[in-house]
């Protein structure tokens, strides 16, 4: 059972940017796909990158395409996710999930996840 932890969630300004990590408790040659999701009150979860466990491709929503990046760190089982330009509207729990389906849709379908992380809180103020 792979456990995912997240970090790198701070409360910072407009404009700024974050780093957020997950970091798996173990190798798992059977993951196929890594993502990032957030939810916001009130908001549906929603997938706002995810990644190849080979390193491409990766796939963004417009609301975050151009500001966000996803990459991974095999040697040490982490998944990033750069945030830059961030916006109030980015204010979210940000989670990173691991999928061992052979291939994914976009839009993300959290059902097609079966490993998730706790979450990081992440507040853009204006």
């Amino acid at each position: 059972q792979v456990q995912l932890v997240e970090s790198g969630g701070v409360s910072v300004q407009a404009g700024g940017s974050l780093r957020l990590s997950c970091t798996a408790s173990e190798y798992n040659d059977g993951v196929q796909y890594w993502a990032w999701f957030r939810m916001a009150p009130g908001k549906e979860r929603e997938g706002v990158a995810f990644i190849n466990a080979g390193g491409a491709p990766t796939n963004y929503p417009d609301s975050v395409k151009g500001r966000f990046t996803i990459s991974q760190d095999n040697a040490k089982n982490t998944v990033i996710l750069h945030m830059n330009n961030l916006k109030p509207e980015d204010t979210a729990i940000y989670h990173c999930a691991a999928s061992s389906k052979p291939s994914l849709k976009w839009p993300l379908h959290p059902t097609d996840f079966a490993y998730w992380g706790q979450g990081t809180q992440v507040t853009v103020s204006s």
